[in-house]
């Protein structure tokens, strides 16, 4: 009898919901685990039978899947979660968060925010992000902290912010950001132009100049608002989309968040060069932006991920309730139960995620040891006839058991490994306190 081959961690489930269409939804399979990247994958005997591990995990009850890809948020806002509700975007920005920002936002600021942030993600079985904010480099050292996989989009805006003067100080600062994780295996510098209303087009051209001379992608908001919307066509004569298209901003290298306000052109536009959309579909019902055309989308082409926006208008990184949200919202706005089935969602959530991010999302062998574990003992995961309508119709965040990164258990039994839990919140509090004037 041949000696078992020996890898880091064996994880086995009832269900291996591998988002391969090859190998579809194992059952009682098993996933072997060496130096932080997946080994081998298979029914569970196979498994078991062939590799010996030190380190085991899942076993009966339990669902594997490929960890969640949050492609857009801007993580340290969790500080600012509900300070200001039930507004529309333009007056929350610039009645609430802009203020609250110019008088608060700073170093301490985003290490606490996104340390509550990476563990609000972390729980709800989130393994990647990309963020666009302030202070990215303390972005990166916390994420990298707390072992998540980051993708930091400086960001760029034409008029001052707390940290820059205009936009060439916020052009510098990218470049900076790109220095600094150029080589990084788990933080992945970016560059973020805010909007096509608070960038002007030269700065737009310099930002995906940058981007491109660097190899590196690069975000906007697009088309989120009717006021964007009407606003962009009457500076330009044309909407967001051709805008930015006719000074050559579009590309494969883009990731647009939102893209509610589009037209039939606007999409033929993005499918053809290749742009990636980043849907936040429960912050748009929030701030009533509007229902983007994701059904259209997809059948033109377009890769469609999922993203949270901050928490500030969402209000939680939950992407599992996003995946439900858009699910459900889509088949009552098409008139149609099937054109967002619970697979399309899931493969929007997780490798359209990872493809935008330059991640995999599968459980296959070769692709990063990047996974959750599902506890379906609940009640309302009973009984089991289709894993992946379960895992969108039915299962909440706090059904996530383990979560793994890398081949790095960073969450077992619900409970995180890596950080202090009560000294993340206490913190959140404490600055809620002072930003309240409570303090």
């Amino acid at each position: 009898m041949a000696a078992k081959e020996k890898v880091d961690s064996i994880i086995s489930a009832d269900h291996l919901v591998t988002m391969d269409d090859s190998l579809g939804v194992i059952a009682d399979g098993a996933v072997a685990v060496r130096d932080g990247v997946i080994a081998a994958i298979g029914p569970r005997s196979e498994i078991e039978g062939s590799y010996s591990a030190p380190s085991t995990y899942g076993g009966a009850c339990r669902a594997l899947m490929p960890g969640l890809v949050n492609t857009h948020t801007h993580a340290a806002m969790t500080l600012l979660r509900g300070l200001a509700d039930d507004k529309p975007l333009k007056a929350w920005l610039e009645e609430n968060i802009w203020p609250a920002e110019k008088k608060w936002l700073g170093e301490e600021f985003v290490r606490d925010g996104v340390r509550l942030a990476c563990l609000e993600m972390l729980l709800s079985g989130t393994v990647a992000f990309a963020d666009m904010y302030f202070f990215d480099d303390i972005a990166g050292e916390v994420a990298k902290e707390m072992g998540m996989r980051a993708h930091l989009f400086s960001g760029v805006i034409d008029f001052p912010t707390k940290t820059t003067s205009g936009a060439d100080d916020c052009l510098r600062n990218a470049k900076n950001l790109i220095d600094r994780f150029r080589d990084d295996e788990m933080i992945r510098p970016a560059i973020g132009a805010h909007s096509a209303y608070s960038c002007s087009p030269d700065t737009l051209k310099k930002t995906a100049e940058l981007a491109r001379k660097h190899g590196v992608a690069f975000n906007i908001h697009l088309a989120e608002t009717k006021w964007e919307a009407e606003e962009i066509k009457k500076r330009y004569g044309r909407s967001p989309v051709k805008h930015l298209d006719s000074i050559g901003f579009l590309g494969s290298d883009l990731i647009a968040a939102h893209c509610v306000w589009l037209d039939d052109d606007d999409i033929k536009i993005l499918a053809e060069r290749g742009v990636k959309v980043a849907h936040c579909i429960e912050s748009n019902l929030k701030l009533a932006s509007g229902i983007a055309p994701v059904h259209s989308m997809l059948r033109a082409g377009i890769s469609v991920s999922m993203g949270t926006d901050g928490a500030a208008s969402n209000n939680d990184l939950d992407m599992f309730g996003e995946m439900r949200t858009a699910a459900l919202v889509h088949k009552a706005h098409c008139n149609d139960p099937t054109c967002m089935d619970a697979y399309t969602v899931m493969k929007m959530a997780t490798v359209e995620g990872a493809k935008a991010l330059g991640l995999k999302g599968t459980l296959t062998p070769g692709a990063p040891a990047d996974m959750v574990l599902i506890n379906t003992a609940r009640a309302h995961m009973t009984p089991t006839y289709n894993i992946c309508s379960h895992l969108v119709y039915s299962a909440k965040s706090s059904d996530v058991d383990t979560v793994m990164v890398r081949g790095r258990v960073l969450v077992e039994s619900g409970k995180l490994l890596k950080a202090d839990e009560d000294d993340i919140l206490d913190r959140a509090v404490a600055w809620a306190r002072r930003i309240s004037g409570k303090s």
